[in-house]
Formats: structure tokens, sequence, C-alpha cells
């Protein structure tokens, strides 16, 4: 009978189960008696871990079985390993932490002495022992040095201009930032002298050393040596045509907007960016440069620069010399009487793909949505809503959550918005014949387990997803659509049949952005006698409401907001639905069915219920969300959403 983990202790003086005595292991614990000389873990504790440890089938350390047995936190880990960090190796302090196992130190070590030029560190990031990151982290609590992961946009580039281009070459540091009269210099081998050396010949020897990894350093000089040399043309100065378009990116980039609207209007030229779903003004300028942005913006996206009659489309990739980021850009040019209006649509590919937890579904629709669309191994599953309702970043969080060794995903998009590691992605391209259609018909041909569809926009689409379902492929897909029931109308509207839709179809999400209430300004609201009229609720259905709204400040840009919060409605197809759908019943009746069977919960029900949580305001939901059916009290809201 295996031998019963105690129950978690937080007083190294509490006593454990009694243990048969173990021998000392032979090495590997200079840490764990450490702690026992610092009162943080008593002796009976050792002995019981190294004793688990000689039970376990899988080689783990005594530091990790002590945190997994609540004995040790992390602070206090840190706090030891200050104290003594010049009488621990970096080898046995690695394997202690759990980071190596001792065959790969001594597998290094063998590597490091037929080549004595390459430091320890080094060889265990190089064959993939350990990574970089975490390697650097670890010397740093070694050492007492700051871990520093420099950007190139927040960095000090007055610093950096000081570092003569051969010595950025030649060395392996980077000067981040000024604290009072002393620079922070990241250095990527803290223990490398000719580093320090070369670094106290340009600032002096009053400097802060600080720890970063040499990957993060090398991208920085690199994004520095390009913006070095583009030409002064290149640079984003407002005296030149080339100048204002880039400060134009970098502006958008800098204050995370969306779309940028490229207007002539009869007297000048407005520049306006959408911000957190809404228009605002950037900035407007004389008209006379209508037509040469416009020119420029199509020599960027490849576009006609003699035709002004007629509409046009481009994509530009754009690389910051401010930032250090990469720009996606879709471009729209649209011919008015006034002139060339161009939209354009930013799309940073250097933006974080969002966990399926994370795109801010309720607990027990985001479980409903996992175990009865995402687990289902066939089918077809929609997430619907208006442009600009946030449906690719969802689309990418399902995508991501479904991504691994056993599952083949192959995607059509126009364009591909985010890069995912380990699926096949195709970019629509209909200028050389790469249409979504031409797309659709192989693709089905290259043994996918899902398919990725970035739209459904036709008949042959919608049918190509069917089928595919139908011969046991998990379809994932975007409609426009106002909400899930809206969803399952255009489908039998463009000529599906019901009985397809009811064997395919095994969830609908409709969804919608709202800006979140800016934490800083954020007050306290009372709802109108009106709001409470057109909600249909009395002072008792909010009833333990914490409802808020911002007042304008500066980090909100006095708008009252700061961000986006998702809004959704899932729609999974029960029987009950399936029957209402055959019997092609009223929109009405499927979507009481759904509410009654299905658990529906409402675009504007979920909108009600981040107000009460003060995520989102009040008028925002009542001025952006469908009201379709008359909402449920906040108390019942609650319980269907598991808060």
């Amino acid at each position: 009978m295996a031998e019963p983990i105690p129950p978690v202790l937080h007083n190294p003086q509490q006593k454990l189960p009694p243990v048969e005595p173990s021998p000392d292991c032979a090495g590997g614990d200079a840490i764990a008696r450490l702690l026992v000389e610092q009162g943080l873990v008593s002796e009976t504790q050792l002995s019981y871990a190294r004793r688990v440890k000689t039970k376990l089938v899988s080689d783990r350390s005594l530091i990790e079985i002590f945190r997994e047995l609540s004995l040790l936190t992390n602070r206090q880990l840190n706090q030891v390993l200050k104290k003594q960090r010049l009488n621990i190796r970096i080898g046995e302090l690695l394997i202690e932490l759990g980071h190596i196992r001792q065959n790969e130190l001594d597998a290094a070590l063998s590597i490091q002495r037929e080549n004595k030029a390459k430091k320890l560190g080094a060889v265990l990031v190089e064959y993939g022992f350990i990574d970089e990151h975490r390697l650097m982290e670890i010397l740093a609590t070694k050492l007492d040095y700051p871990f520093v992961e420099p950007v190139f946009a927040e960095i000090d580039r007055d610093l950096l201009a000081r570092v003569p281009a051969k010595v950025l070459s030649r060395h392996s540091f980077l000067p981040v930032a000024k604290k009072d009269d002393q620079i922070v210099i990241v250095f990527a081998d803290p223990l490398d002298l000719e580093d320090h050396e070369a670094a106290d010949r340009v600032f002096g020897h009053n400097i802060i050393p600080a720890i970063g990894t040499r990957q993060a350093i090398r991208e920085v000089i690199e994004l520095h040596r390009r913006g070095a040399r583009r030409s002064a043309a290149e640079v984003a100065d407002d005296s030149t045509i080339i100048g204002i378009v880039n400060s134009l990116f970098d502006d958008a980039m800098q204050q995370g907007v969306s779309d940028i609207h490229v207007e002539p209007m009869k007297d000048r030229l407005r520049i306006r960016f959408r911000r957190d779903g809404v228009l605002g003004i950037h900035k407007e300028i004389s008209l006379d440069l209508a037509k040469p942005i416009a020119t420029r913006l199509k020599v960027m996206a490849k576009a006609d620069i003699a035709e002004r009659r007629r509409h046009q489309d481009g994509r530009i990739l754009y690389e910051s010399g401010v930032t250090g980021m990469s720009l996606d850009l879709r471009v729209s040019f649209y011919v008015t009487v006034y002139g060339e209006k161009a939209v354009l649509r930013l799309m940073n590919k250097q933006g974080e793909l969002l966990d399926i937890e994370d795109i801010g579904m309720a607990r027990r629709m985001l479980q409903k949505f996992r175990d009865d669309a995402l687990s289902s191994p066939s089918g077809i599953i929609v997430v619907t809503g208006p442009t600009g309702a946030g449906k690719t970043t969802t689309l990418y969080s399902c995508v991501n959550h479904l991504n691994d060794l056993e599952s083949s995903i192959i995607t059509a998009e126009e364009p591909v918005e985010y890069l995912i590691d380990g699926i096949s992605q195709c970019s629509i391209n209909p200028k050389i014949g790469l249409t979504f259609t031409e797309t659709l018909r192989h693709i089905v041909r290259q043994d996918p387990d899902i398919i990725v569809m970035g739209e459904v926009r036709d008949t042959f689409s919608a049918e190509t997803a069917i089928q595919a379902a139908l011969t046991g492929h998990l379809v994932l897909t975007t409609f426009h659509t106002e909400d899930t029931v809206g969803g399952l109308l255009r489908l039998l509207n463009m000529g599906i049949e019901a009985f397809l839709i009811a064997s395919t179809v095994t969830g609908m999400l409709a969804q919608r952005l709202l800006r979140r209430v800016c934490p800083h300004c954020a007050a306290p609201y009372t709802p109108t006698p009106d709001e409470y009229r057109r909600l249909g609720y009395t002072h008792g259905d909010l009833a333990g409401a914490n409802l808020r709204i911002g007042h304008g400040c500066s980090p909100c840009r006095f708008t009252g907001y700061a961000g986006r919060v998702g809004i959704f409605e899932l729609l999974t197809l029960n029987d009950d639905v399936k029957e209402t759908l055959l019997a092609r019943k009223t929109v009405q009746e499927i979507r009481r069915i759904s509410i009654e069977t299905a658990g529906l919960v409402t675009l504007c029900e979920d909108g009600i219920a981040k107000a009460a949580r003060g995520e989102v305001s009040l008028p925002e939901v009542l001025h952006r969300l469908p009201r379709a059916v008359r909402p449920r009290p906040l108390h019942e809201l609650r319980r269907l959403l598991g808060e």
C-alpha cells in the first residue's frame, strides 16, 4: 500500500506521521539543507520528503516535493536563495529547483569540457535542456539582479543612440532606462567582464546591472539597426507625405486603434481612429494633402495609383521604426464626390492569442461551450455577429484550444490575422486565382480533422461546411447575423435544408464587444426611470447590482472607457430546438424554446450581468445590444451564468 501523503502543513514544527528513516541523498539537497537552517522546513519534514521522493516513479526534486506538500512558497524560496546566492552552483541550483535532471546536467558538462569556450548556461539553452527565459530568471535570483525583458518600444532611445554600432554588434548588453543618476543596463551574461568593461567605457561606472535574454537583446538591437538604416524620409516626420502616413500608423499602434478612416471632406481631410469600437477624430489637415496621401497608401498597398474612378482593395505590411512592431493593414479605397476615402483595418500579428477561458464568457456558458460544442468530434460551430464584434478573436481562441499533435487543422482565411504554430493556414488571394471557392474544393483532400473557414459568405461555402461536417469533420466558421437564432434563419434563407442544419450545427455563438468602464474614474450609477422601462424592469429586478459609469480621466482619454468586454449568447441545438427548427417555427418560437430548454442567455441578458458587475455601463448595454425578449431578473441571470 502506498504511504499516505500528509495534509497541507504551514508550520514547519508541525509533526508528520512517522516514516522509516531513509539514507541521505548523495547530493542534490543543498537548498533543502539551507531551508532547514533557516527554520523554514523541519528535519522531520525533510526526512519525509526524501522518503516520498524514493517512492515516486518520476524523478522529482526535493524542492518540487516541498511545493506540492505546501511546505514552501516561492517567496520563501527566493529569500533563501538571495541570502545564499554565492554558495550554490548554477547546475546544482537548476537540479534542485526541478528545471533539469542530473543526466541532462552531466551531458551539458560533458559538452562543455569538449568546448571550454562555452559556458554551462549557453550549452543548456542550446541543447534544449532549459528555456533561456527561465534560466535568466534563475540567474537573476542567484545574483540578486533585476530581471528585465527589453522591448524596443519601451527603452530610452537616446541612451541606445549613445552606444556605437560596433559595440552593439560585438557585445550583448543594452541600456534601457535612467533611474535617478544611474543607467539601467541589461546584460545577456552578467558575468562577462568584457561586456561590463564595454558598458563602463560608454556610460561610466554609474550603472545598474540587470539580466535579460540574449534573444530579446539581439532583437532590440536589430530593430535599432533597421531604424538607423532608414532614410530621413522614412522616419515619422510630419514635413513629408511619407512621414505623415508613417506617423499615422505609429499613432494608431500606440493608441490601440482597430481602424483608420482617411476621409476627404469639402474643405479638409479628416482622419478618424476607431478605438474600443467607437470612431473619434484624430486630426484634420489640409485638403491639398488628400491626393498625395491616397497615392502613398496605394503605393504601399500595391494598388493602381492611376485609377481614381473605381473602388480598390489592397494590403500593407508596415514595419515601424518608432515602435519596432510589424503591422498588417487591410485597405479599402472608396470613391466619393470629394475624392478617395481610405479605410484601413489594423491586424497586429504580434498580438497575443487569448485562451478560451480569457475571452470573457461566463463560467457556466464557457463550460457548456467546451463540453457541448468544442468537444464534439464533428459538426459546425458558428461564431456570429456584425463587423468588429470580435468574431475572429474568438474563432482563433477556439482553434488554439483545439490545437494538439493528434489533430490536423487547416484553414481558409481572408486574410490570416494570427499565425498559430502547428496548423496549416491559407490566406485567400483572388488576384492570383487563389479564391475562397477554389480553396474549399481542395481543403477536404488534405485529410483534416478540423476545418476553419474564415466566413460563410454564400451558399457554396455553407454547403461545403455542411458536407464536411456530415463526413466527420469539425468545422469552425463565422457569420454576419444579429444573434444565434438569426444565424439559423440565415442558413435556411440560403437554401440549406432544415434537417441538414439540425444534424450538423452543434453550436451558435453570437457576440458583441462593449466598452469597459474605466477603473480609474468609475463611479456608482443609478438607472433612470426610462432605462428601467426599456428593460421592462422594476427596482427589485436589479437588486444587488454594482452599476458603474466612467466620468472621464487622463488614462482613458476622458472617454470614461478603457478597453472592451465580450458579450456572448450561446445556443446549443438540443432535441427540442431541432424539432422546432424542423417544423419551421417562427423566430419568436425558436427563441422561446431555446431559452426554456437549451438554457439560452441572450446578448442583452449577458450584458446586464456584466453591467451589474461594473464591467460595462448600463447605457452601453441598452444602446448597443438587441432586446428580442424581456430580460430575466438579475438574480435569475446570475444563477444561469454560474456567478
